[in-house]
């Protein structure tokens, strides 16, 4: 390895005060690290999942949320309650564009099909239960299968508490497990959401940049039966009463404050090989890039003059921009990085010391070589499945579904696969239901067959004979032939209407096979050469689990022999991460980021029309300096959004931020566009995430939208 490789794993080796999305548990390990950066609570606190503060903290299932009154009211980002409120938005009732508040309980909307909050009450480590003696012996699908009984039967014998739901999360690589047992709340109602001119203020333009002013919150409600347990939408269902509640901060933050972010991060690859960094930037992500950019297009084509459908896709619309942005983001700070240089240098040292050791050698070098070639298998299998996973309708992967459930159902339930057991039922319900108000026939025939297009100049080989068949494609065709025989599938079909798609919630797979169907004909053909390539690549995936899991092992005593504690890549499970609040030196255009913004910001990009649209009421408020309480001493004025350097990223949205005293100050939504690649390699210097100042949302809710109501319910009046 030359000198400048060796330089840069020096450097990049040397972990950062800021860095780490903490297990609760691992607290403790960096408890001089938080009290140095100024936390006055006991750090040992945090790792009680069922005490202050972390018993407020709750999921939504991606997104991060936390209960703020004592009758279960719950804070989360605007864009993680955007999808309800689509949901029950009609053109007529434009809930979207006028925002929503709920006077009373009696007001108050059902979120979208599905949605959840979750309660986490245990976390236990489980590593040594899944990965026994008998299991460590297997390898493929043998160990995939005997794995994935084992989570099964830990998750079913947890979930005998009724009103629970367990999941068997995997950590570094496979290398540890834990049971997480969360109560599972089925009853959410939308409570409020400003308009989208506050809570979408600057839309996909200022998405991931800096200066930001957008009031990125929104509330929930968790409900249960009048006994308190976990319970389906009911009139007589009450509100859920949290043992902890977040307090809000009387005083304002200021740049330099402690602050802490608790929450449940989606995915990091900080751990990833450099050939997976390799492929990730050099084809998947520009791949995603450019078909999300052109179904984008698609779709503000087709429902350009129909608001209702638009409506339909609004939700999909704002999470596609958001990823597609996030990803060009990353790619073009990727492109000016040594990223894969440093990690590839990591990776060599790490061998090196791993090969100057024979006990060493003997343990992990096999594995270390052998990780390389299955990840390059599963990159190729990518690679040829990519387009292939856009091209099928809709429908056509509900019936999918559907057929799959009734051959499981088939099945004693502890044998039937994983996501099709009874407990998986009302997950697969919620998706067939929302179907109503996100699904239109002619945008998703524009989609599939553009995607279509570009499967089908594939060679043969790299096709699915299956989908093939079913769908009718031969070599050579052109779109009009494409189009024609997409036409066909989709006019042989009924799943268009609920009433037939909920019918086929309870068929056996005799009736599945006796239909006409033809989205359920082509479901059918598709099931044993679906089951093939499942096992096949279950084959992949226990072969990768075992190499990956003893690559994670070597890697972590490594980064122990030079006295490094080491967190797991983020897998939507909970996580604290710390820092302070902070602007930058310099932005993208070279000059400084101050570390917070103002409502003066909201008047000067107010255009009074899309994505800048800002309600007139706020803007009188503004303009008359109607703050009230909510003056900054320093700033004059009403603070809208702050820079902190907390380590974020997907899932982290609706992270209650807190100050050094465990008190809400408001909530994370957002990173800077140049330092979201930290996803993949963190930057102390640029990393910075995006709050929504709780002085903000308080003055919204008091001066503009009058939500006196939740005001005086939060203890905030």
């Amino acid at each position: 390895m030359n000198k400048t490789l060796i330089a840069l794993a020096i450097l990049s080796s040397v972990a950062h005060a800021d860095e780490g999305m903490w297990m609760p548990q691992q607290l403790p390990q960096v408890a001089k690290q938080l009290k140095a950066a100024g936390l006055k609570l006991d750090p040992a606190t945090l790792t009680k999942l069922t005490e202050f503060p972390m018993g407020a903290i709750v999921s939504l299932g991606g997104c991060s949320a936390s209960f703020v009154s004592p009758q279960g009211l719950v804070a989360t980002n605007h864009h993680c309650v955007y999808d309800s409120v689509a949901h029950n938005s009609t053109p007529e009732r434009d809930l979207l564009a006028n925002g929503f508040l709920a006077k009373s309980l009696g007001e108050e909307l059902p979120a979208s099909p599905g949605s959840r909050v979750y309660v986490t009450k245990e976390v236990t480590n489980v590593s040594s239960k899944i990965i026994d003696a008998t299991v460590a012996k297997l390898s493929g699908k043998q160990r995939s299968d005997a794995i994935e009984k084992k989570q099964k039967d830990m998750m079913a014998a947890c979930e005998l508490d009724a009103g629970h739901r367990c999941t068997v999360s995997s950590y570094y690589g496979g290398l540890e497990y834990y049971l997480i047992k969360q109560l599972e709340i089925r009853d959410v109602r939308l409570v409020h959401a400003p308009p989208a001119g506050v809570g979408k203020f600057g839309g996909d333009t200022d998405n991931w940049m800096w200066p930001r002013h957008t009031g990125d919150y929104g509330f929930y409600r968790a409900y249960v039966s009048k006994d308190g347990k976990a319970a389906d939408y009911s009139k007589d269902n009450v509100p859920y009463l949290p043992k902890h509640v977040l307090k809000l901060a009387k005083e304002g933050v200021k740049e330099g404050d402690f602050i802490m972010a608790l929450g449940y991060p989606g995915r990091t690859n900080r751990h990833r090989l450099p050939s997976e960094v390799s492929f990730t930037f050099g084809w998947n992500y520009p791949a995603y890039v450019k078909i999300s950019g052109e179904n984008l297009g698609i779709i503000a084509r087709e429902t350009r003059d129909n608001k209702d459908t638009a409506l339909k896709y609004a939700a999909q619309v704002a999470g596609t921009n958001n990823y597609y942005k996030n990803r060009q983001g990353m790619l073009d700070s990727y492109a000016g990085s040594d990223m894969l240089a440093r990690k590839t240098a990591q990776h060599e040292q790490l061998k090196a010391w791993v090969n100057a050791n024979p006990a060493r050698k003997q343990e992990y070098a096999k594995d270390i070589e052998q990780i390389e070639q299955l990840i390059a298998k599963r990159d190729a299998d990518v690679k040829r499945d990519f387009f292939l996973n856009y091209a099928q309708p809709r429908l056509l992967g509900t019936a999918r579904n559907l057929y799959r459930l009734a051959n499981e159902n088939t099945k004693p339930d502890a044998e039937r696969k994983a996501n099709y057991q009874v407990r998986d039922l009302p997950r697969i319900k919620a998706r067939v239901d929302a179907l109503v108000r996100n699904y239109d026939e002619q945008v998703d025939k524009a989609l599939v067959l553009h995607a279509l297009s570009k499967y089908a100049s594939q060679p043969k080989a790299e096709r699915h004979a299956a989908f093939d068949a079913v769908v009718g494609i031969q070599d050579g065709m052109d779109e009009a032939a494409l189009k024609a025989a997409l036409a066909k599938l989709y006019a042989g079909s009924k799943l268009g209407d609920k009433a037939e798609r909920d019918a086929w919630l309870g068929r056996t797979p005799a009736e599945f096979k006796a239909s006409g169907d033809s989205f359920i004909q082509a479901a059918v053909a598709m099931y044993e050469p679906g089951l093939k390539e499942e096992a096949e690549e279950e084959e992949l995936g226990g072969n990768i689990q075992q190499a990956y899991a003893n690559y994670m092992k070597a890697k972590i005593a490594y980064m122990h022999s030079k006295g490094q504690a080491v967190y797991p890549d983020a897998n939507s499970t909970l996580r604290v991460t710390f820092g302070q609040i902070a602007g930058r030196d310099h932005g993208v255009d070279g000059t400084a980021w101050t570390a917070f913004t103002t409502v003066n910001g909201v008047l000067a990009k107010a255009t009074g029309q899309g994505e800048f649209n800002a309600p007139a009421a706020q803007l009188a408020a503004i303009r008359a300096k109607d703050f009230g309480k909510y003056v900054d001493t320093k700033l004059k004025t009403v603070p809208v959004d702050y820079l902190a350097t907390l380590d974020i990223t997907g899932g982290n949205s609706g992270s209650a931020a807190l100050n050094a005293k465990g008190e809400f100050i408001g909530l994370a939504f957002d990173g800077t566009l140049d330092s979201i690649i930290s996803d993949w390699d963190y930057n102390k210097a640029n990393t910075r995430d995006i709050q929504v100042d709780l002085r903000y949302i308080l003055w919204n809710m008091k001066h503009v939208d009058h939500a006196d109501n939740l005001l005086k319910e939060m203890g905030a009046e």
